[in-house]
């Protein structure tokens, strides 16, 4: 025996009526068929701030690139540095200051590539704690490129990454806290009944 959807009135639109999910079978509350109603869409201010977090990972990955392509510079770098502070430093001491170096620039470079693309994954879902881990990721990008422009420990291409990331960051923050965004971001985290 074969069961049958209720009937209902042919002009009533199929899922006018709460209780009902595709095909006109009934549903039970916290079932997928609830969590399937259509969602607030991205608003441009969203749709562009997710782009520019893309836009962070491709130049975060450019500036990983270039930081690897001028390693070897480094290494000279290091071991002027060392021998300045202490003349006896042997040979393994600096290479093994030059391979942390290179763990430094791969880890932490792979790192802001990641983040940016997470980011811009769940700001682009509409999850209102990626807004406000943004943002705290957004300060402390600021911050970190104060204390290396004003320390003065980098070099100019590299000042140009991260300042090209700082201004994405900003204008990021900007669209992700105006008010049509925080709209997206209650309309997403509202329950969504089918």
């Amino acid at each position: 025996m074969t069961t049958s959807p209720p009937p209902h009135d042919p002009n009533e639109p199929q899922h006018s009526r709460p209780d009902l999910g595709p095909g006109g079978y009934p549903v039970h509350p916290g079932t997928a068929a609830e969590s399937s109603a259509p969602q607030a869409p991205q608003p441009p201010a969203i749709q562009l701030a997710v782009k520019l977090m893309w836009a962070g990972a491709a130049v975060s990955l450019v500036s990983l690139v270039v930081g690897l392509a001028t390693l070897g510079s480094l290494k000279d770098q290091i071991r002027d540095q060392l021998l300045e502070n202490d003349p006896s430093t042997s040979q393994s001491t600096i290479d093994a200051a030059y391979g942390v170096s290179i763990a430094f620039v791969v880890v932490f470079g792979a790192l802001g590539v990641l983040l940016w693309l997470w980011m811009a994954w769940k700001n682009g879902a509409g999850r209102k704690w990626a807004r406000i881990v943004a943002t705290v990721f957004a300060a402390l990008n600021v911050l970190s490129t104060l204390f290396t422009i004003v320390g003065g420990n980098t070099t100019t291409l590299s000042a140009v990454f991260t300042i090209i990331n700082v201004v994405l960051a900003i204008v990021i923050l900007v669209l992700l806290w105006r008010k049509e965004s925080s709209d997206f971001y209650a309309a997403r985290s509202a329950p969504q009944f089918g």
